[in-house]
């Protein structure tokens, strides 16, 4: 940004000379990088991705990503999960990951209706609400599975053989959402404000969080740079509530 100082002379009452420095708030930098560190960046859904090679089950997967602004991914297009089966992940750890394959949890689960002779179900998106239309087809059934459940969780399952990863060989697994697994993270590549605004690349914001007096800037899709206001306690009032969505905004409590 840029910092200018302009002096400006008036003609005050009497004749009297009136200095006015006027400052230019330095401007919000805009940065070119969409996603954090980490997160690979599809402009089509303008969204970010990231595996997470910690094997976990899928309801603690689910909290994982909701602790990092997002969700387990699922897809709105073909395109989408042809971008998705493109990308070389990091894949240090070999914990949860085949040598030849990469499976990883995704935001799908596969509600069964009835287990005659074959199981048969359809899936669904894990999130209620959510705007997706890309369904996968007939899944694959995992080996864990427990006789009773009636809800499995969705594992896709890709190649991790270098020369196969232009062809996006691929298949989806309906598996026992208690069984662990690496999982993929989708999240929106803005930032969210205090009030569940969104905020765009490079602008001032108050991010979610117990403290509405923090002021950053939405830098990678996360709060950076940021800066904190104190307030003083109300005056003539001994019991008093914060607002958790107002800076310096109270409510006394005194009788």
């Amino acid at each position: 940004g840029r910092e200018n100082v302009d002096s400006r002379h008036n003609r005050g009452r009497g004749g009297e000379t009136t200095r006015f420095h006027t400052v230019n708030v330095a401007q919000p930098v805009r940065f070119s990088r969409k996603c954090p560190t980490g997160w690979h960046h599809y402009e089509g859904t303008a969204s970010c991705y990231r595996v997470y090679l910690n094997g976990e089950n899928y309801w603690d997967a689910v909290q994982t990503c909701q602790r990092v602004n997002g969700s387990l991914a699922t897809f709105t297009a073909d395109q989408e999960l042809r971008f998705i089966l493109a990308q070389e992940w990091d894949l240090e750890e070999k914990t949860f990951v085949r040598e030849d394959q990469r499976r990883f949890w995704v935001g799908y689960q596969y509600v069964i209706t009835n287990r005659n002779h074959s199981l048969e179900g359809h899936w669904e998106v894990a999130y209620k609400g959510s705007s997706e239309v890309f369904l996968p087809p007939d899944p694959i059934f995992g080996t864990a599975m427990a006789e009773k459940e009636n809800v499995l969780c969705a594992q896709l399952h890709c190649f991790d053989l270098p020369t196969l990863w232009h062809r996006g060989l691929h298949s989806w697994y309906a598996e026992n959402c208690y069984e662990k697994s690496s999982f993929l993270c989708k999240r929106s590549q803005t930032c969210v404000d205090i009030k569940d605004n969104i905020v765009d690349e490079g602008y001032y914001f108050t991010p979610k969080g117990n403290d509405p007096c923090l002021s950053c800037t939405c830098h990678n899709g996360e709060p950076e740079m940021c800066v904190a206001a104190l307030c003083e306690r109300p005056q003539g009032c001994q019991q008093y509530r914060k607002d958790p969505k107002e800076c310096c905004k109270f409510t006394c409590l005194d009788p």
